[in-house]
């Protein structure tokens, strides 16, 4: 279930930020149209994924592999516990702005929230705030991590890779 969300989750990012940095090399194109036009249905079902993934973590924080002492493992600690947060925040202040926004929140033609006549300001000013840019920090986050899968597998050569992947290294 671990890997299955980690996977789920990292795949359906990779579609979000490529469809938001083709946005900002490319402008509107019909590409890029593509792209977006899924950016709130797909990110609907990462807020999901999200969730999930959170009450997972902490419904089997006992059984996680241990992140170890010193540097590296308060590092690992801290770094996992930030891209959780960001990965949190993220689609929540997405929500927040689309239930204070003035269009109707409909990912996959269902309506969640109605259009608010007028606007409710303060949550769309906060929403626009913190969703583009936290976004931002997430990707860094996300790079941060896959540099540390690298680090793992090419200095360490722990097989942490092999074992996020459902493969288990010979002799582990």
């Amino acid at each position: 279930m671990t890997r299955l969300l980690h996977w789920s989750i990292a795949v359906l990012m990779l579609w979000q930020f490529t469809g938001m940095g083709l946005r900002l090399v490319l402008g509107r194109t019909p590409l890029v149209g593509f792209f977006v036009g899924w950016h709130q249905p797909v990110g609907t079902v990462l807020f999901l994924l999200i969730v999930i993934r959170v009450i997972w973590a902490l419904v089997n924080r006992r059984h996680r592999p241990d992140h170890g002492a010193g540097f590296w493992g308060i590092a690992a600690r801290l770094g996992h516990l930030a891209l959780y947060l960001v990965m949190v925040i993220v689609p929540v202040s997405a929500l927040l702005r689309a239930y204070g926004g003035e269009r109707v929140f409909a990912p996959f033609g269902f309506e969640v929230f109605p259009a608010q006549q007028p606007p409710i300001d303060w949550m769309v000013t906060i929403g626009e705030a913190l969703h583009g840019e936290l976004a931002w920090l997430l990707l860094a986050l996300i790079a941060g991590h896959v540099i540390m899968v690298g680090v793992h597998e090419g200095m360490w050569r722990d097989g942490t890779l092999a074992q996020m992947a459902g493969r288990r290294r010979a002799g582990l």
